[in-house]
């Protein structure tokens, strides 16, 4: 049953972190970092099958060995949170939601760009 479970996240977390590869407010990276560690719990098999991806593999490996992110994906992280965060002020969200969108979106890129550079 807890075995289920964990496979059940893993599910949930890939296929958010599919929809964050098209929709600039989800990111995709935590997701798949998500997916890989339940998976790790729930479903060996998957999780090799994840591993083993051509797009979402190397963001793992590159992770588990030295906690990295390649500059390509901080790039692409950031500018896509960037855009998330003016869509919200053209949106006219309350000012209240944007400061802490703001506060948010600025410590996930501290936390992007603090990690070391990956290989991709």
């Amino acid at each position: 049953m807890i075995r289920a479970l964990w496979t059940a996240a893993g599910a949930l977390a890939l296929c958010l972190a599919v929809v964050g590869a098209v929709l600039p407010v989800l990111p995709t990276t935590p997701f798949v970092l998500g997916a890989a560690f339940a998976f790790a719990k729930g479903s060996p098999r998957a999780r090799a099958w994840l591993i083993e991806h051509r797009t979402f593999g190397p963001i793992i490996v590159e992770w588990e060995a030295k906690g990295a992110i390649a500059p390509r994906y901080k790039l692409l992280a950031c500018a896509l949170m960037l855009l998330a965060l003016g869509g919200s002020a053209l949106a006219s969200v309350s000012p209240t939601i944007l400061t802490i969108q703001t506060i948010c979106t600025t410590l996930a890129a501290a936390f992007i760009l603090s990690r070391p550079n990956g290989d991709r």
